[in-house]
């Protein structure tokens, strides 16, 4: 029996039987490393670092959202900002208890993302990308003006925690692990529905998309609500884990430090912006007397994988296979001959 024969004879259940299971083991075990990192890592500051890890992962996943729609904003840390001071203000001002405040400061960042993307959805490409970076600048200037209900210049001090007072750090990382997972099923499952793939026929083309019946403004839309509800969503529970919020912590430079967590992790995957998050935050703190010039060798990896690796670190191992496949495939051929 030849070879071709033998690879006909074989059901197709048991050629795919690999791949079918191979992503959920990989993902279902680095959830367990992940939750055992507490027990590996006991020093505080290290697990402060990785819970802002989960944080900005959450809002790097909820921009490449946007995204998918063919747009690219330039405020999405001003709605992470909406989020933060939206619950920090109603649990201080109000009285009410963080775990209420926190999802009605994500639905408060998504009902204003939605109503700012009404007059944004005809726009495209730049003028979306400017018309965003204004909006943000000016989200951050209300905050400043916001006297005492925002802090103004100095801040928003005084907010109640989701703990109580001289919680160690650890039940904070399992608390914003939960978060992270919770935000990152959802955000996968609107991805590959069908909405998702119609927003993804829009960003390939939106007149051939509108052709075939797609509502191009009401898909833009609802991606930037979905977008700003976890952005929100994130600001919100930083808000209650940091106490202290300034409207610096969600100007332009931030927006653009998320912008580089998705473009070199790779804005065409999902695991994309995840990747990107973990390389950029985690390994300065592992070379912390080099963190002084994070913003150059951020720079310095954005252009490399701008020019040697388009499709972000995601795709560096396939790139790898790839070039063992043909380096194989060649010495078969000089083999041969």
């Amino acid at each position: 029996m030849s070879d071709n024969q033998l690879s006909i004879s074989i059901p197709p259940a048991l050629r795919t039987g690999r791949s079918k299971w191979t992503k959920p083991a990989t993902y279902t075990g680095l959830v367990v490393i992940i939750a055992l990192l507490p027990l590996l890592v006991s020093s505080p500051y290290m697990l402060h670092i990785f819970i802002l890890t989960l944080i900005y992962t959450i809002a790097a996943v909820s921009l490449r959202t946007i995204i998918t729609s063919g747009q690219f904003p330039l405020a999405h840390a001003a709605f992470m900002g909406i989020g933060a001071f939206s619950s920090g203000m109603m649990a201080k001002w109000l009285g009410w208890s963080p775990w209420l405040t926190i999802p009605l400061g994500a639905l408060v960042t998504m009902g204003i993302g939605m109503l700012i993307g009404y007059p944004f959805a005809r726009l495209r490409a730049l003028y979306y990308a400017m018309g965003s970076l204004f909006f943000g600048m000016g989200i951050i200037y209300i905050l400043y003006a916001g006297g005492t209900w925002t802090g103004g210049y100095s801040g928003l001090t005084g907010i109640p925690p989701l703990l109580p007072i001289g919680t160690s750090k650890v039940p904070y990382y399992y608390l914003f692990l939960g978060l992270a997972i919770v935000s990152l099923l959802a955000l996968y499952r609107f991805e590959f529905s069908r909405i998702g793939i119609n927003l993804k026929a829009i960003a390939q083309s939106h007149l051939v998309a509108s052709s075939v019946g797609i509502n191009e403004g009401w898909y833009r839309i609802l991606a930037v609500g979905v977008g700003c509800f976890f952005a929100g969503l994130a600001g919100a529970g930083y808000a209650h884990y940091s106490l202290v919020l300034s409207g610096s912590s969600f100007n332009f430079l931030a927006t653009l430090w998320l912008v580089m967590y998705v473009l070199i992790g790779g804005k065409d995957s999902f695991a994309g912006p995840i990747i990107g998050t973990v390389i950029l935050v985690l390994i300065p703190e592992f070379a912390r007397d080099l963190k002084i010039y994070t913003p150059f060798i951020s720079a310095g990896i954005l252009l490399i994988v701008v020019f040697l690796i388009p499709q972000g670190l995601v795709s560096l191992p396939r790139l790898i296979r790839s070039a063992f496949t043909e380096r194989g495939k060649g010495k078969g051929i000089t083999h041969a001959s």
